[in-house]
């Protein structure tokens, strides 16, 4: 007997069901994009438990005359596409007739519907196996689907849908984009009971949006409306000062259907060049007009990706419909801020990348002063060499922390021992202790940077502070060797070390505004999964509802700017992260609070921060950053010789 065999027409339909139906909100897109289809003028969405249990998508459209309704839950059965000359320009959203057998295989579905012309309408109940009812009913014109019990017969994908409120936000999510595609439908969506979404469906989109996302966001945006060789862009795009921290809320349209479209996310944040910082993105929410047979929706089982006939048109369409739409965009604020800056970090002179010197400087012989970004009245730029005993400390900004004692542990381990950087004679962390314990005002290392520096004579030790390079690298001279020390990724290291060994719960500031923070739907839920470890972390974050959540409290250390970036930077990373363990989660915010409270690469900073940065590296026996980049670089100085051609 042979070893292939035709599977039985259950266990067939049951693996088709798995290609379409992955979650609630496969189920809650499939029954949506077929009311649209019908073109419905209103709406409703429905689910209860995440959507598991009780999910309804009913319509006002077209409804399914009473001799069609067993033939729609038959396989590749369809109205919207007759012959294969149809799918060369597809211009609905659903054509493989495969939604509704596939949904009937893996829950109990009831379908009530009635077309214009019938005097009463269709009652249809279905479930795995097979047909349970057909019969009259009375309704309204339109279409009500009843989905229950979704995965009762597949105990195997039951178990790997996640929470209900996880489930629920993907569902929200769906409803979300499909009421920003269509702007002309009426979209409510009910989540247990309570009503979370209802646009007006007036065919503008902008109160779409302030539905969706709500006023906050609405109010950084700015329309557009470009048409260029066939291709037109309309909708909107955040301001320039409205960047995001990731791309989660750019939304794109083509031909009224949402999709992940590279070529346009291209060319939006190649337009954006120059008016955002590195590492920031655009928002957007652009509908992309194309012809139908210049676009194939076929290939991608969830219809969220599409393949252009030509990329070239798309690409430039929305390039330059987005750069005009920025110049036209009054924000004088930018020039103002760029001219007002540059004297305040340069001297006059040329502009040009400089090493700031202090020549036979020793490491030991600066003040124990805090690091920060705040300028010092008198930096040493390119002085003459000077002795330490004629200078005095100046007074640095205020520490990380909250109060001034010294969080880490001090290592009896040096920052150059080991791993390749021997550490000279008689220059640990040991030695810079019992220099500080003997001179006057220099007690230890959390004193007052007012103290007075010691003027008496010291001998030169082996270690010298040379300079910063392009200000961001630190530059030691030890014995044969010079050191580079990433400011930012050291000084990060630290905080990220402090923050660990003392944690942030009691250290944070109640905001006397709340911060409200708009996100996307996964981020959203990532983060109310999440709150415990985010107040484990200092963020004091309560569930405002529709996507929005309130931020009470913050860790010190952020200084009360910046918050509602840091909420969306930690929301976008929560949402990726895999691990559901809080102590995880609670250390990578703990990376995410460091890395922005860390002195920045190209910040001004004193002789006396940088070397305040060295010497706690130094005690910690620092190597790498949090996100694992290492600290430092090591550069011979018979390396350095054999470059100038002293050596061989």
């Amino acid at each position: 007997m042979g070893k292939i065999h035709i599977l039985d027409k259950h266990v067939a339909d049951l693996i088709a069901a798995g290609e379409v139906v992955e979650r609630p909100a496969s189920v809650i897109k499939e029954l949506t994009e077929n009311s649209i289809d019908a073109h419905s003028a209103s709406i409703t969405v429905e689910i209860r438990s995440g959507g598991v249990a009780f999910m309804r998508v009913a319509d006002n459209g077209y409804g399914i005359a009473r001799e069609d309704v067993p033939t729609a839950f038959l396989s590749h059965a369809t109205s919207k596409v007759a012959g294969r000359k149809d799918l060369g320009s597809i211009s609905t959203l659903g054509f493989r007739g495969e939604a509704l057998p596939s949904i009937a295989a893996v829950a109990h579905v009831e379908l009530i519907t009635r077309t214009e012309d019938e005097l009463a309408g269709t009652r249809y109940c279905i479930d795995g196996s097979g047909e349970k009812f057909c019969g009259d009913a009375g309704c309204a014109k339109g279409t009500s689907i009843t989905v229950q019990d979704l995965f009762y017969n597949m105990p195997a994908r039951m178990k790997f849908l996640k929470k209900d409120v996880t489930e629920g936000n993907a569902a929200s999510a769906v409803v979300q984009k499909e009421a920003l595609a269509h702007p002309e439908i009426s979209f409510r969506f009910l989540r247990d009971g309570r009503e979370t979404l209802h646009t007006p469906g007036d065919g503008k989109l902008k109160p779409a949006v302030y539905a969706v996302f709500g006023k906050e966001f609405t109010s950084g945006l700015i329309p557009i409306n470009y048409e260029l060789n066939g291709v037109k862009v309309s909708g909107f795009i955040s301001k320039p000062e409205a960047a995001r921290p990731n791309r989660s809320m750019q939304n794109f349209f083509i031909n009224g259907r949402y999709v992940k479209c590279r070529t346009a996310a291209v060319a939006l944040e190649e337009s954006f060049k120059g008016s955002i910082m590195a590492g920031k993105f655009p928002a957007c929410v652009l509908h992309i007009s194309v012809p139908y047979e210049a676009v194939d929706v076929n290939v991608h089982p969830a219809k969220i990706e599409v393949r252009f006939l030509n990329e070239k048109p798309i690409f430039d369409a929305v390039y330059h419909g987005v750069k005009s739409a920025l110049k036209m965009c009054d924000t004088p604020h930018i020039m103002k801020l760029a001219d007002s800056a540059a004297p305040a970090f340069h001297s006059a002179g040329p502009q040009a990348e400089q090493l700031h010197f202090i020549p036979n400087v020793s490491v030991q012989d600066f003040p124990h002063g805090k690091a920060s970004g705040f300028e010092v009245p008198h930096p040493f730029m390119c002085s003459p060499a000077t002795k330490v005993g004629s200078y005095r400390a100046v007074p640095s900004a205020p520490d990380i922390e909250c109060d001034d004692e010294d969080v880490i542990p001090h290592s009896a381990a040096g920052y150059f021992s080991d791993g390749g950087m021997a550490h000279a004679e008689g220059t640990g962390a040991e030695q810079v202790q019992e220099k500080a314990d003997g001179a006057a005002g220099q007690e230890q290392c959390s004193q007052k940077p007012e103290k007075q520096v010691q003027e008496s004579e010291k001998p030169e030790a082996p270690e010298k502070f040379i300079g910063e390079a392009f200000k961001t690298y630190i530059i030691i001279e030890q014995g044969d060797n010079l050191i580079f020390i990433d400011k930012h990724a050291a000084h990060e290291r630290i905080i990220y070390e402090k923050l660990k060994a003392k944690g942030v719960r009691n250290d944070r500031q109640m905001l006397i505004e709340p911060v409200s923070v708009t996100l996307a739907q996964n981020e959203y839920s990532a983060v109310l999964n999440s709150l415990g470890a985010c107040a484990e972390a200092g963020f004091d974050i309560e569930d405002f509802g529709n996507g929005t959540v309130l931020v009470r409290s913050a860790p010190m250390i952020l200084g009360g700017s910046g918050i509602a970036e840091a909420v969306m930077e930690i929301a976008g990373c929560l949402a990726s992260c895999k691990s559901d363990l809080t102590t995880e989660k609670v250390d990578w915010l703990y990376h995410n609070i460091a890395c922005r409270a860390a002195v920045k690469a190209g910040d001004h900073s004193s002789p006396e921060e940088l070397m305040h940065i060295v010497r706690e590296a130094e005690q910690e026996d620092i190597r790498y950053c949090p996100h694992g980049r290492p600290v430092c670089y090591l550069l011979p100085r018979r390396e350095l010789e054999r470059k100038f051609g002293r050596i061989q």
